[in-house]
């Protein structure tokens, strides 16, 4: 019996001596992961109880296909010794791998992502192994290329991301530029995006970061970018310092923007060189000197890249310095604005009135001429009716009506004549009544105008002609004519003086005076016509007087006055 128990005992012993024996490295499963093109560490010990041995170790894997393939052995006696290919890539991390079987992959590569075993052979306990599951990853490899992008072009690509990894990386846009992202994925886990938009320059050096983001990464990878917007220049010219006459360190600056930058800057001035003392410094044109009002005009500055060129004007205007006291009293600027405005003032009245007072004296010389002329006709027909009468001996009770009406209008007429002689008379009634005609009756019709006012001149010149015709054929066919001295007056010498000395003297005398009235009265119709009323006149005024409204011969012994009704005095 007791030999039976120490029996059990050395065998229940034996037993606990094997399953004493564990690993402890790894634990029965475990996963690891690692990095492409660096050393994978696979770790493997096993511990034996006394009285074991571990024989060998064996490291295996399992490809994703299923098919099983070995990589290492280590024996305890003939050491470690790797599979073809697996040679210079594999080794194991303890010189004994009996006692420590740790495995080392010296640079992962991505096939080499399997599930491996370690597989250890003791004795006299048996075969012992464990599993380990390897996940290689790809750090992401990243990288962006930006786009030079051109003002006025079309909705295009501004930059493009690009990243490799394993698994495959997820990027994105951080901008607050306004576009669009488009993702793609290709075969071998190439991932890129791109970002486009319509480029303007406002958008130049905006921020545009392209975001890489990876399970192996703890936060993502920013690859920062600014937009590239190409546009042409702006130039503006700015004046600092004093711009009155005598100041000092005046200057201009030609303040340019554009993409790229442009940087040559020239200087000129509209309509000449520029002043001496004037030097241009880069971007600016610096006055060296104490201003002058002469400085005064446009300056320009001119740039350029290679988008276009771009020029700015400047009026430089230089005040003097009685203008800058003027504008340093406002209230005396006032004041000589307000004089200056009621002197304009005055001046334009003054114009307007003299243009008006002008304007009313030529309507009067006007007026004055065409009372004149219609005076003139008037006296000839109010005297042509005087001779009519003292020459008609016809009893013809049509003629002695054509005679009472022509003297009727001989009175009217020289009521006529006597109404309008005093012309400023007339025009004192014209100033407070308006327009009056030629027998003093206020005028109906529209104002005085030169061309309606000739026009009634021709026709009452054509009328009066027309009475002075029929008045000389009713002298004509009357069987009676004047034997007065008129006619000679005016043609020859009285029967008396028709020869000698007298007769010379008389016709130098008549001569003289026909000289006389030529140069008197001008050539044509008008002169002719004057010429006749002259003469009519100084005929009349010789041989008759004014008695009772009419004409009557003067007392003449000789004479013989023939009476409308024939009788005889």
């Amino acid at each position: 019996m007791t030999k039976l128990l120490a029996c059990i005992a050395f065998i229940f012993s034996r037993a606990m001596l094997c399953v004493d024996g564990e690993f402890i490295e790894p634990s029965p499963s475990i996963s690891l992961r690692s990095y492409i093109n660096t050393q994978t560490r696979l770790p493997c010990r096993f511990i034996v109880q006394q009285g074991e041995r571990v024989v060998q170790v064996t490291w295996s894997r399992q490809k994703p296909g299923g098919e099983r393939e070995q990589i290492i052995i280590g024996h305890f006696t003939e050491g470690p010794k790797a599979s073809p290919d697996f040679v210079n890539s594999v080794q194991f991390e303890s010189p004994e791998p009996t006692v420590d079987s740790t495995l080392l992959i010296l640079n992962t590569k991505k096939v080499d992502q399997a599930v491996y075993t370690c597989h250890i052979t003791t004795f006299p306990s048996g075969n012992f192994e464990r599993q380990i599951s390897l996940t290689v990853w790809i750090l992401p490899i990243s990288s962006l290329d930006p786009v030079i992008l051109q003002e006025g072009q079309r909705f295009g690509s501004a930059a493009s991301c690009r990243s490799v990894g394993h698994p495959p990386p997820r990027l994105s846009w951080d901008t607050d530029i306004p576009g669009q992202s488009q993702n793609r994925t290709g075969e071998d886990g190439v991932v890129t995006a791109q970002f486009s938009l319509h480029p303007l320059r406002s958008m130049n050096g905006r921020r545009l970061d392209c975001l890489v983001w990876h399970p192996a990464l703890d936060g993502p990878r920013r690859l920062q970018n600014n937009v590239i917007v190409h546009y042409p220049p702006d130039a503006v010219i700015e004046a600092s310092g004093s711009w009155r006459s005598g100041q000092t360190g005046a200057e201009l600056r030609c303040a340019v923007k554009g993409n790229p930058q442009p940087h040559n800057i020239t200087w000129s001035r509209t309509g000449g060189h520029f002043p001496a003392g004037v030097l241009v410094q880069g971007d600016k044109l610096v006055f060296s000197r104490p201003l002058n009002v002469t400085d005064g005009g446009v300056y320009v500055c001119q740039t350029a890249n290679i988008m276009g060129s771009v020029k700015s004007e400047f009026q430089l205007n230089i005040e003097d310095e009685a203008v800058s006291s003027l504008t340093a009293h406002p209230e005396t600027l006032l004041i000589i604005v307000g004089a200056s405005v009621a002197g304009c003032l005055v001046i334009i009245i003054g114009v307007f009135f003299m243009y008006k007072n002008c304007d009313l004296r030529q309507e009067n010389r006007t007026l004055k001429r065409a009372l004149s002329v219609r005076t003139e006709e008037m006296i000839s027909l109010s005297r042509q009716v005087s001779m009519r009468r003292l020459n008609s001996i016809n009893t013809d009770p049509r003629g002695q009506a054509e005679d009472r009406s022509l003297i009727h209008m001989d009175g009217v007429m020289r009521h006529s004549v006597l109404s309008v002689e005093d012309n400023s008379t007339l025009n004192d009634l014209r100033s407070r009544q308006g327009e009056y005609d030629s027998l003093g009756r206020p005028a109906i019709y529209t104002p005085y105008r030169p061309d309606r006012t000739s026009q009634k001149l021709r026709e009452s010149e054509e009328e009066n002609n027309e009475k002075i015709r029929r008045v000389e054929s009713y002298v004509k066919n009357s069987n009676m004519s004047l034997d007065s001295g008129l006619h000679r007056d005016q043609s020859s010498p009285p029967p008396s003086m028709s020869s000698g000395p007298a007769a010379d003297v008389w016709n130098r005398g008549s001569r003289r005076r026909e000289d006389e009235e030529r140069d008197r009265y001008p050539e044509g119709e008008e002169g002719s016509a004057a010429l006749n009323s002259h003469r009519l006149s100084a005929a009349v005024s010789n041989y008759f007087q004014r008695s009772n409204g009419g004409l009557t011969p003067k007392v003449n012994p000789n004479a013989i006055i023939i009476q409308p009704r024939g009788e005889v005095i």
